[in-house]
């Protein structure tokens, strides 16, 4: 680990015309996005729903907005109420859809093969002068697509939406509020690129220069920080396996993400990488989720290098101001889909026995055990239905895909508040309730502001 003033040098340097653009509405199918090609915008598939954002669809002023839950499943999507579980509309569109909130509280980026596809939750905040009206009208999946061969990470910061390419390596950065009309121009686009294609991800700071990963597809260790310019201003090469990064609250000196490695995680603090100590020699935390009013992120807690499906029962809380690791045995494994933060913090765990397990992240004491589903185990491939945790406000959203069913619980005091049946098995659930998930520190002042969705969810592949 060290930090370096060198210049960048890129084998692409920029990706080659990952441009924009938005098509008539139509039936056609996308054709396969060539990697480093121009990017296009695709018609959207037949749905329910009448109208993209921006379009002409009826909308409906309300006092007030209430969230709004996509899920995803073998065939589609479907939008739901979150206070009444009315579905409000579905989606027909095939292939296997991961879902991330896009960062203006409205829209949601469908990750499908090669693209990423702008879905519309009908949710609408519309600033007046100094107060806002409200609106709602039914949700659609839009015509814009933003190309990224291998769509992969979504991550939501300070402001700013930035999509990862696994295919290609490259580096799409927007303001998020690009999103709120439905579409986006070309000119609204930053674009980087890394030297190989990768799984990686990408996190823009708030002085203006990107977090990015490098790496290959047989190996990645490499994290660096790079200025508008391209010039490297820090870098660690000690992060093996680097993946999952979380947002933890800032200091004087800016932005603090944590990284998960294979020896155990990386912090990046007061513009230098700072490595967590570990007692094992394999240790990875490749699913981490801040808060930004925490110090403390939630991981995962991996320690067996030679395991096809590792089932850990304990997590890890990273304190970034120290460098140092909690870990905390909650008696039961989990996985990558069972991890969120609460309003005020808390870390959010669902374990295989149907227990939310929601802790205190400064102390690792158990706040509350809410039975929500049956006791549960995780699938044999990470596409395939099972429980997922959401946070929205002072709620919980947990998907059960064994008895088709969206359960609420209220975190604070740890009980079920509904439940909802669904007509569909849920794979993968985004919730958005109206406000920017991470609004710009100019907007709003750190210590009001929660990062819970800032989590960069990964897989082992």
């Amino acid at each position: 680990m060290h930090t370096s003033s060198r210049t960048l040098t890129f084998s692409g340097l920029v990706v080659a015309a990952l441009a924009l653009s938005a098509c008539s509405p139509g039936t056609a199918e996308a054709e396969p996005a060539a990697e480093n090609s121009a990017a296009a915008t695709t018609p959207a598939e037949a749905s329910s729903s009448p109208s993209a954002s921006g379009g002409s669809a009826e909308r409906q002023e309300v006092a007030s907005l209430t969230p709004r839950v996509v899920l995803s499943y073998d065939g589609g999507l479907m939008t739901l109420d979150a206070e009444s579980g009315e579905i409000l509309g579905t989606t027909e569109h095939e292939g296997f859809l991961r879902l991330n909130n896009a960062g203006d509280g409205r829209h949601v980026l469908v990750s499908d093969s090669d693209v990423f596809r702008l879905f519309d939750t009908g949710l609408i905040d519309q600033a007046h002068g100094g107060h806002s009206h409200y609106y709602e009208q039914a949700p659609a999946l839009t015509d814009t697509t933003l190309e990224a061969p291998e769509a992969a990470h979504v991550v939501v910061h300070e402001g700013k939406t930035a999509l990862f390419a696994d295919g290609s390596g490259a580096i799409q950065v927007l303001d998020s509020t690009a999103f709120s009309d439905g579409s986006v121009e070309d000119g609204e686009v930053e674009r980087h690129a890394t030297e190989a294609a990768h799984h990686g991800v990408a996190v823009p700071l708030t002085d203006g220069n990107l977090l990015l990963t490098q790496g290959t597809e047989e190996s990645r260790d490499t994290v660096q920080v790079v200025t508008p310019a391209g010039e490297v201003v820090a870098e660690t090469t000690d992060c093996p396996g680097v993946h999952g990064e979380a947002a933890a609250a800032p200091t004087a000196q800016g932005d603090v993400i944590s990284l998960g490695c294979e020896n155990g995680p990386v912090v990046y603090r007061d513009g230098a990488f700072h490595k967590v100590a570990v007692q094992e020699d394999y240790q990875r935390s490749g699913n981490q989720f801040g808060s930004h009013g925490s110090p403390v992120v939630l991981a995962d807690y991996k320690t067996d290098a030679d395991a096809e499906q590792e089932r850990p029962t304990r997590i890890g809380l990273i304190d970034t101001r120290t460098d140092e690791i909690r870990t905390v045995d909650v008696g039961s494994a989990y996985w990558f889909r069972s991890l969120a933060r609460g309003p005020e913090g808390e870390a959010l765990v669902l374990t295989y026995d149907g227990q939310l397990n929601i802790l205190d992240a400064d102390t690792g004491d158990v706040l509350h055990e809410v039975a929500v589903v049956e006791p549960w185990e995780e699938p044999e491939e990470w596409q395939e239905p099972g429980p997922a945790v959401k946070v929205a406000g002072d709620r919980a959203y947990v998907t059960d895909a064994a008895a088709q069913k969206l359960h609420v619980v209220d975190i604070a005091a740890g009980t079920v508040v509904d439940s909802f049946d669904l007509p569909e098995t849920p794979t993968e659930i985004a919730v958005v309730d109206g406000e920017p998930e991470s609004p710009a520190t100019a907007e709003v002042g750190h210590e009001d502001h929660d990062h819970a969705g800032d989590a960069h969810e990964g897989h082992d592949h």
